[in-house]
């Protein structure tokens, strides 16, 4: 049954994106930023409905009253793609930073680059840090928020890797505080199986971290807790849907 239901889920959510984009991609481009959020965000809501219609994963958000109002850093825990359309419809009006490779994705980049998405170039390390944090500040004088996966890429439930010096460099450079994001949602969709679990993902949004504090402060607070809160999250869907994080593996 699992398969079946992750077989029709992964037809109809990549179904799902290319006739939105087809379908928006002639006004996309020339209507209003609040427009353009609402067919962004339509995307993201109609997957996670997908989602738990087809695959039986449902979406659990506690801790959305830590997103501060103004400018703030999002610092997420990244172990699938389901955070990044949770992300869209929680947060509003987001910024990621994002890999320069997910640009060349016909039709997807286009609409990235229409969204003001900051990509990092790995490739020029220093110059890629300087670009950032031009594009992170030209996005927050517009008001906008920002999101970063510190861990740079999606990791295995359970596993816990070094953060990555962009996410200080934005919160040193930038003043704002940061609020830190836990979840469990690679043990439901892995970033290396079209497997879909069914049950609930969490994602946990933590008290923000205040500007202010030295790198090894900010960068050991920001880990531990994300990570504590991971394994919590992780405890949590083996006691309620009976998967532990091998299951995601």
């Amino acid at each position: 049954m699992t398969f079946l239901r992750s077989l029709a889920f992964n037809i109809l959510f990549y179904g799902n994106l290319v006739i939105q984009l087809l379908f928006w991609s002639p006004v996309f481009f020339v209507v209003g930023e609040a427009t353009g959020w609402w067919i962004v965000r339509n995307w993201a809501r109609s997957s996670l409905w997908l989602l738990k219609v087809v695959a039986g994963t449902n979406s659990l958000f506690t801790g959305t009253e830590n997103l501060p109002d103004g400018g703030a850093i999002v610092a997420s825990k990244h172990q699938s793609f389901w955070e990044i359309l949770a992300l869209l419809v929680v947060v509003d009006r987001p910024t990621f930073i994002l890999k320069k490779e997910l640009l060349s994705i016909p039709l997807f980049g286009s609409f990235a680059r229409r969204m003001q998405m900051i990509p990092v170039d790995r490739a020029k390390r220093g110059g890629a840090v300087a670009a950032m944090m031009e594009g992170a500040r030209e996005a927050v004088e517009n008001g906008r928020r920002i999101i970063i996966f510190p861990e740079g890429t999606r990791t295995k439930p359970g596993a816990e890797v070094e953060y990555r010096q962009g996410v200080f460099r934005l919160y040193e450079g930038l003043g704002l505080p940061v609020v830190p994001v836990a979840l469990n949602s690679g043990i439901y969709w892995s970033r290396n199986s079209f497997i879909k679990r069914a049950g609930t993902i969490h994602a946990a949004f933590l008290p923000t971290i205040a500007p202010g504090a030295d790198r090894q402060a900010f960068l050991g607070g920001l880990r531990a807790s994300i990570e504590a809160h991971s394994r919590e999250l992780l405890k949590e869907a083996a006691a309620r849907d009976g998967l532990g994080p091998l299951a995601g593996a």
